[in-house]
């Protein structure tokens, strides 16, 4: 349809626009209103790459400032222990979740004066790996709690010694892992400021607000992992116990988002352990500073109660980050363990992350690498609002198991003790009278399972193995428990209890107060009080120095107890809070409807699925 006449038009061309009408304009040349195209052809290729990557970096700017915009946490003013109220004449406001404590009594805001303000603005790095909130997730926003003061004299009894404990970490060991009260010097473990971090929600609950400032600015300004500071190898089970489970619960008393953001530095550090091994069951170490998981230089397994004693910490942490892998790595390894074929319930203290493999020629019992595996079935099932079946079943197995291949009595005074099954072939394990004084925390998970439905047998069983515990104390000359105790199975004649002289150390253990605890909030039992008061004033009479608590070596001879010099970091976190909670005149003041209390007595709380 065009004809040859488009020559004489002398290089102009009609241009179509529409203008806001719809009209088409055609009195504009083409010249004069070149199209991009045309522009873009023209420039060179040095410009078109210039103009390639700023329309990238554009686009890159617009998507991260959308994503980290969605991936942000709840956001609040941030807290510490002095900003609770601002108005001293109105009432603390009270925590929206049904899982919180109630907020104390009246007088509590005589304890809320002006100290400086912790800064508690979580860093940057943090912030941008938190991921967009998954619905399957309950988010956790929580309201800090407060605790009323000591009720009686006992309590500030408690709280008196934690303060000289805690004065002389931070004279002599500030920062460190642990204290050594004799040489007036400090223990280097892993670097982590074990005691410092492990002790946060005791200062909280006993209401030492200054000193958990002090705490909280320390763990705001030093505590980081990086290749500077953190070179050591550590162990994932017990980093997660004291530094994962008592940064999450001083964040759930505080509402401080400083100890979510130093909880995922942890997770994250810890995690390679999970994800780089061949079957899922974690390595026992890493190094903090590669993320380099490896097992133990003295062996290629890992201990069974340390890999199946991550899964309440890390589960939580999934709650406040909504980062579902940590949760996902830990409770797979309760999946695989639960799969593994064991003898009624009772697993070998070795498990092999090679092969995911228990090593079945190893030991049986509740002891050392052995004891939490147990623990943590129940509260696994607890936490997660008794949704996952298999947890119960596991644990109610390996209770009847207990029941049928464990336990024992003495002839004497009727004493039941839990025993051990010896290494070697599964047919040929020998029964050996031998009782940790760990295995004393069994009461009280053996009461907390009644308590949610448990057999009465439980209950029946958790009496009698207390008043063992018990006498574990009682029958020394310093009223303190040896590490290991052995009962008389035959002979008539002989003690029901006797001692090694080996196993005669005291090392300020809690088991025994933590099933007191248990014992006396689901019980009423006053009797449980006195006991744990009677501990408490051996303690006081044989462990106190000047410049702290120790550890002794012998508890048979109260006029030689040789001390060890060593304050391990689960006396201020455990013993003593164990002993603050069971002597208050509340004994819901730690309501355990309401938490579940980690191995190193860290409370988290029971969620709702």
């Amino acid at each position: 349809m065009f004809s040859n006449s488009h020559h004489n038009m002398k290089n102009e061309y009609i241009s179509l626009t529409v203008d806001n009408l719809g009209r088409i304009d055609f009195t504009q040349p083409l010249l004069q209103r070149r199209s991009l195209w045309r522009v873009w052809m023209s420039l060179s290729r040095l410009q078109k790459n210039l103009i390639r990557l700023i329309v990238l970096v554009l686009i890159l700017s617009i998507w991260l400032s959308i994503s980290y915009s969605k991936s942000q946490p709840h956001k609040r003013k941030p807290l510490s222990f002095n900003n609770a109220q601002s108005n001293e004449n109105e009432p603390l406001q009270a925590p929206h979740r049904e899982d919180s404590f109630n907020q104390g009594d009246d007088d509590r805001s005589n304890q809320l004066d002006n100290a400086n303000l912790v800064d508690t603005n979580p860093n940057q790095e943090v912030q941008n790996e938190l991921e967009k909130p998954n619905n399957n997730i309950e988010p956790a926003h929580p309201q800090p709690i407060y605790f009323p003061k000591p009720s009686n004299a006992r309590q500030r009894a408690v709280v008196d010694a934690f303060k000289h404990a805690w004065s002389s970490y931070k004279k002599y060991a500030w920062g460190q892992d642990m204290l050594k009260p004799i040489s007036k010097s400090a223990h280097k473990w892993f670097g982590l400021g074990l005691t410092l971090v492990d002790s946060l929600d005791t200062l909280w609950i006993m209401g030492l607000k200054d000193e958990f400032n002090d705490a909280s600015n320390w763990v705001r300004d030093e505590f980081r992992l990086s290749l500077e500071t953190s070179t050591a190898d550590v162990n994932l089970f017990e980093v997660t116990i004291r530094v994962l489970g008592g940064l999450l619960s001083a964040y759930h008393f505080s509402g401080n988002d400083l100890f979510v953001g130093k909880a995922l530095d942890i997770g994250e550090a810890l995690l390679p352990c999970f994800e780089k091994s061949p079957s899922g069951i974690p390595y026992s170490d890493v190094n903090l500073a590669s993320h380099i998981p490896h097992a133990p230089r003295w062996s290629p397994d890992s201990s069974t109660a340390e890999v199946t004693t991550l899964q309440l910490e890390f589960r939580d942490l999934t709650r406040v980050t909504k980062l579902k892998k940590f949760e996902e790595a830990s409770s797979r390894v309760s999946e695989l363990v639960h799969s593994l074929d064991k003898i009624d319930g009772l697993v070998p203290i070795y498990i092999n992350p090679f092969t995911g493999k228990f090593k079945d020629n190893s030991e049986i019992k509740l002891g050392a690498r052995g004891d939490s595996y147990y623990e943590y079935l129940l509260k696994q099932w607890i936490q997660t609002g008794k949704t996952k079946q298999f947890l119960k079943d596991d644990y109610l197995e390996s209770v009847a198991g207990i029941q049928k291949h464990l336990v024992r009595r003495t002839p004497n005074r009727d004493l039941l003790f839990v025993g051990e099954l010896g290494a070697g072939p599964r047919e040929h394990k020998k029964f050996n009278p031998k009782m940790d004084h760990l295995v004393c925390f069994l009461p009280g998970t053996l009461a907390l399972g009644h308590h949610h439905g448990m057999p009465e047998s439980h209950l029946t069983l958790a009496h009698q193995l207390l008043d063992t515990c018990y006498y574990m104390y009682a029958d020394q000359p310093t009223f303190l428990s040896p590490e290991i105790a052995y009962f008389n199975t035959e002979n008539s004649k002989g003690a029901d209890l006797y001692v090694h002289t080996n196993d005669a150390h005291y090392l300020l253990r809690p088991e025994f107060v933590e099933s007191l605890f248990v014992m006396h909030q689901l019980t009423g039992n006053v009797t449980y009080q006195e006991w744990g008061w009677k501990i408490f004033q051996s303690i006081e009479k044989y462990c106190k120095t000047p410049n702290g608590y120790t550890s002794i070596g012998n508890v048979l001879d109260d006029r030689n107890v040789r001390p060890l010099d060593s304050m391990e970091s689960f006396f201020l976190s455990e013993t003593l809070k164990y002993l603050y909670l069971l002597l208050a005149d509340d004994p819901k003041l730690l309501d355990l409807d309401k938490y579940v209390l980690n191995s190193e007595a860290h409370p988290l709380p029971i969620l709702k699925n």
